[in-house]
């Protein structure tokens, strides 16, 4: 393991004023995003799409980094340049997302594991010899009665320290994402708890298989009420529970904190984002973004337009929100700066 590297690598991924672009839904998941904006899917509509946010003019200085599907780091630009040559080119780190998705969890309905880990020794290879330089593996975990149960703790937490492992075995820096949902109608207490009991699953689990944390980033939810729950708290409250679950169980060592937007609206997210970082305290870990739909939601808008301006404006979208994130980044977003 070159830690090293791996350590170079996770600190210019949380570097001040940038974050991580997720563009690496699945096919399924992009062709029904498409499609829902009224364009058809196919692989070129997927490739034209994301290569044109690729070659937005300046979209470097708030981005460090983008996660791949494993379609699109196999694409090419319209120039013939990789995919990942060219974001390497502008000094943005190719990533890429590996597990195989999640599935139902035998015995526990409505709970899901993360698949993924047969083969992934040699598919990290495969991507770190692309260019790639960091991974994305996402567990999901819901609240509801009876729910989470300890398998769906304990299953899912092992998958991502052994993902961890593995990946920094090949050089690539492991995100690792336990992600909360904001389905269900729990109150914030009840996210804040369950949020602590699958971040100290995990990383007992990475302490055991020997993930070394200054080489890794983790990618949680934010502290957030159930979408369905009628208490829903204000914007200082989501920064403050979500800061203090971290300090609680999160080591002090781990390289950075990349959130994860997970259904919030474009401008909490980075409301919630600009808090924490305008906090009075000193955080042991860079608190940072990895944004999907909160950074492209508006621009997949804008290019469906189909015109003759509908890439120039999709690019324009795409900076914009990525510049709002790069201020919060330090606290100095405001409100008005949206406009």
């Amino acid at each position: 393991m070159d830690t090293a590297l791996l350590e170079k690598t996770a600190s210019e991924l949380v570097a001040a004023g940038k974050g991580i672009l997720a563009a690496d839904e699945s096919n399924g998941t992009m062709s029904s995003r498409l499609e829902a904006a009224g364009i058809e899917s196919s692989v070129e509509a997927r490739r034209t799409y994301r290569t044109n946010l690729f070659e937005t003019n300046g979209y470097e200085s708030a981005i460090s980094g983008v996660i791949l599907f494993d379609e699109t780091i196999r694409q090419k630009m319209a120039d013939g340049t990789s995919v990942p040559a060219a974001l390497i080119a502008r000094g943005v780190h190719p990533g890429i997302k590996v597990d195989t998705g999640a599935k139902e969890l035998a015995h526990h309905d409505g709970e899901k594991i993360t698949e993924g880990l047969d083969g992934l020794r040699e598919r990290c290879a495969e991507y770190f010899s692309m260019g790639a330089r960091f991974a994305k593996w996402r567990a999901v975990i819901a609240i509801g009665e009876g729910m989470p149960s300890a398998a769906n703790i304990s299953t899912n937490a092992h998958a991502l320290a052994r993902y961890a492992a593995i990946c920094q075995e090949q050089g690539l820096v492991p995100i690792i994402e336990p992600e909360v949902l904001m389905s269900g109608d729990h109150d914030a207490q009840r996210c804040y708890d369950v949020s602590a009991e699958i971040l100290e699953a995990t990383f007992i689990a990475c302490s055991i298989q020997g993930v070394h944390l200054p080489g890794a980033l983790l990618k949680p939810n934010m502290i957030i009420a159930g979408i369905d729950c009628a208490e829903q708290i204000s914007r200082e409250e989501v920064a403050q529970m979500t800061v203090d679950c971290l300090t609680a169980n999160v080591p002090p060592n781990l390289a950075g904190v990349v959130f994860l937007s997970g259904g919030q609206s474009d401008e909490d997210a980075t409301a919630h984002l600009n808090l924490m970082n305008s906090m009075d305290i000193e955080h042991p870990w860079q608190l940072s973004y990895s944004y999907g739909r909160a950074l492209l939601a508006n621009a997949l808008k804008s290019w469906a337009a189909d015109d003759e301006n509908s890439a120039r404006h999709s690019q324009e979208v795409f900076n914009h929100r990525a510049k709002m994130n790069s201020l919060a980044r330090s606290g100095d977003w405001s409100a008005n700066l949206e406009n």
